[in-house]
């Protein structure tokens, strides 16, 4: 039938004869004609307006009365209703009453019906319910007979068995509820034996991955069963697959995996099976493989400690460079949170070799990059850049200040508070150097923007944010640490911009920790002189 081919053309629900017509369709006796109707609405309802109108129309009514009817019906009617629930809590609420409690009782019971494809299709017409609307089937027998199905289904050797991981994903995924009952009933090592089968169908492979990714986002326990079994070795390999799909589930499920934080510092992830795989796709023909390969990376970079001069070797910095220039806005976005996690607590000499390959000019453009998100993480990038010694201050006055120049700027015009928080971490940081970097940040601060009434620092601590506030505050403390000579003047000169009577303001700021640096601060002030306070 045309409308089971995904190049059949998109049915038109908006005109009045085309609902008369598949209402028709769906009333006809023969399962064949109430099949097509069925599979009419699963290749054609894409939207929230087409899932209201078809459930105004009464179509749920008649593909619920299908459900009683042939496999193909009742098949095809479950298709039909989970397209017509997917991301609709409305039509949802609408549906799961009172009145319809034998409607889904009817499906949960399809979950053990003797065919593996019924069971899948009534599986994921639950899953899309729990997930439009998750006050609905709370319970935990529901839940772990849904877990259990679909890991029984991965045994199916056809298309319900290449499917069934994805359903799998689609049920634990940011669940930690699901993941934990996912994990009692043994998951982990059901997925591992599958995965252990070898020459296994790309979409299957993919799917198993993706599985396991979801189940270690959230839960230790899964992390640490998947090391222990050493499902690492056969996620390695799948880095080097030729399908595109499997490398980029491999990041995914070694990123998930490597966010253990006692397997890192044990140093579980930093040796040169892991890394020069994972240099080498940031080289891939796929972008999804390089986006994939760059999350894993930032996750594993974050604690490579003795192994940085490693990953520089392998030519990883040059590549994240090099990525860092794309055209496309994710990969710029990812690559710069690769390098902010490896630059982070770095040694000098690695930070050096990092800063040589990025430059000064490029921080300064990805700082007033067009998308907002690269702005941020190119700010986040800078703040781990010059925490530290001095001489790591230095660098945000590379090349006549371009790259400070470039965060005073997106301080004054920037709209978003992430971005703002960033760059006042960029400053409060640099104000822990030498009274030239302090001065150089307090002619930052006090600088007003053009058609701007009041100076950026006033308008961060009078922010709704507390995040934003305590970064502000923090500049502030930096500035007037009594152990600079220079402080006594600077403290006169955020005095008379109104900076003073702002943090004395702050005194009672339901943040406590805004609360604890205003006061640290005024502290610090009466040491200089009691009438500015």
């Amino acid at each position: 039938m045309i409308y089971q081919s995904k190049m059949a053309p998109k049915y038109d629900f908006l005109q009045e004869e085309n609902m008369e017509f598949l209402l028709s369709l769906l009333n006809n006796e023969s399962e064949n004609v109430s099949g097509l109707g069925a599979s009419i609405i699963s290749h054609s309802c894409k939207t929230s307006l087409e899932q209201k109108l078809l459930f105004d129309a009464g179509v749920l009514k008649r593909l619920t009365s299908l459900l009683g009817g042939s496999l193909i019906q009742r098949d095809a009617s479950l298709e039909s209703i989970a397209t017509i629930f997917k991301n609709n809590p409305e039509v949802v609420s609408k549906f799961v009453g009172p009145d319809t409690g034998r409607t889904l009782s009817c499906i949960i019971e399809l979950v053990k019906d003797r065919f593996a494809r019924t069971r899948l299709l009534a599986s994921l017409c639950l899953i899309v319910i729990r997930n439009a609307s998750p006050c609905y089937l709370q319970d935990v027998g529901i839940k772990t007979k849904l877990i259990n199905n679909l890991l029984e289904l991965l045994d199916d050797p056809g298309q319900v068995g290449d499917e069934a991981s994805f359903a799998f994903s689609s049920l634990i995924a940011e669940k930690e509820d699901m993941q934990k009952l996912a994990f009692e009933v043994n998951g982990v090592d059901k997925l591992y034996n599958h995965l252990q089968k070898g020459s296994l169908h790309p979409r299957r492979f993919e799917g198993i991955l993706l599985a396991l990714a979801d189940m270690c986002s959230k839960l230790e326990c899964c992390r640490s069963r998947c090391l222990s079994l050493q499902v690492l070795n056969l996620v390695v390999n799948a880095l080097a697959h030729d399908s595109s799909d499997v490398r980029s589930a491999a990041c995914m499920c070694l990123r998930s995996v490597s966010r253990s934080i006692k397997n890192l510092s044990a140093g579980s992830f930093m040796n040169e099976t892991i890394v020069i795989p994972l240099v080498r796709l940031l080289d891939d023909t796929s972008t999804a493989v390089q986006v994939a390969a760059l999350g894993a990376i930032s996750n594993i970079v974050v604690d490579f400690t003795t192994r940085r001069s490693t990953f520089i070797r392998l030519g990883g910095v040059k590549l994240l460079v090099q990525l860092s220039k794309s055209m496309d806005a994710t990969i710029r976005l990812n690559a710069l949170c690769a390098l902010r996690n490896l630059i982070f607590l770095a040694e000098d000499k690695c930070k050096e070799e990092i800063f040589m390959e990025l430059t000064a000019s490029l921080l300064a453009s990805l700082i007033c990059d067009p998308e907002p998100s690269v702005q941020e993480q190119a700010l986040a990038l800078v703040r781990n850049l010059v925490d530290g010694r001095i001489n790591s201050v230095e660098y945000i006055f590379a090349e006549d200040g371009i790259i400070l120049d470039a965060v005073g700027r997106q301080l004054r015009i920037a709209s978003k508070a992430e971005i703002e928080i960033q760059g006042m971490y960029v400053l409060g940081n640099v104000a822990t150097g030498k009274e030239s970097h302090k001065e150089a940040v307090m002619d930052q601060l006090l600088l007003r923007a053009e058609n701007k009434a009041q100076s950026c620092i006033i308008k961060f601590l009078q922010s709704n944010d507390s995040r934003l506030r305590t970064a502000a505050v923090w500049a502030v403390l930096n500035l007037t640490c009594s152990s600079s000579p220079g402080s006594s003047g600077r403290l006169v000169k955020l005095h008379d911009a109104g900076v003073v009577s702002h943090v004395k303001n702050m005194v009672n700021d339901p943040c406590l920790d805004v609360k604890l640096r205003v006061r640290t601060a005024l502290g610090q002030f009466t040491s200089f002189d009691d009438s500015l306070v």
